[in-house]
């Protein structure tokens, strides 16, 4: 076979590699239904709550939130 013949048909499976791609579809099982951001946390660890705030009080939550955000709020400051 020639050479350049050969190196041409190298190059051609070289670039057609090139441009193969995995699927990306989801294989697993379906997502979970979010829930309430004020829900339960049965599983929260106590560094990711504040202090003193128990699931379920959505009212708690949102005092919560609303005092996190004026922390942050540099216009405040």
């Amino acid at each position: 076979m020639n050479p350049l013949l050969k190196a041409g048909g190298l190059t051609l499976v070289v670039l057609l590699a090139a441009c193969y791609e995995k699927s990306q579809a989801l294989g697993g099982p379906a997502r979970k239904a979010d829930t309430a951001a004020w829900g339960p946390s049965e599983g929260a660890k106590p560094g990711f709550a504040a202090a003193g705030w128990k699931g379920g009080d959505k009212a708690a939550w949102e005092a919560q939130i609303r005092t996190r955000n004026q922390v942050q709020n540099d216009y405040l400051r």
